[in-house]
């Protein structure tokens, strides 16, 4: 029977080579339009989005602004005012508020 003893090293090393990859971001970068209808979108209905990575800052029409986070490839957070959490699936956010996001 062969017992192989492992050094500190190379545990590290194969405990680094196991840890999940960084976040692939989405561009979410652009202008959004809230659906379905108005009533709905209490905070505008026309989203401006800018991206830097997984950070993210959003304006409405109204000059309302909010700070982001990619959370993962197909989730994201928003800070205050708004303090909603999204899903991100086929070409749309779909907010914890009941809103949906489509890109322009």
């Amino acid at each position: 029977m062969k017992i192989q003893i492992l050094t500190t090293s190379t545990l590290l090393l194969l405990a680094a080579s196991t840890l999940a990859a960084p976040v692939q971001s989405p561009n979410l970068s652009g202008t959004w339009r809230c659906e379905p209808e108005p009533e709905t979108c209490r905070n505008g209905s026309t989203i401006s989005v800018t991206q830097n990575g997984t950070k993210l800052e959003m304006k409405n029409e109204k000059g309302v602004q909010a700070e982001g986070q990619v959370t993962s490839n197909i989730s994201l957070s928003v800070g205050g005012p708004w303090n909603m959490m999204g899903e991100i699936y086929d070409g749309a956010i779909e907010w914890s508020n009941g809103t949906k996001w489509r890109k322009q």
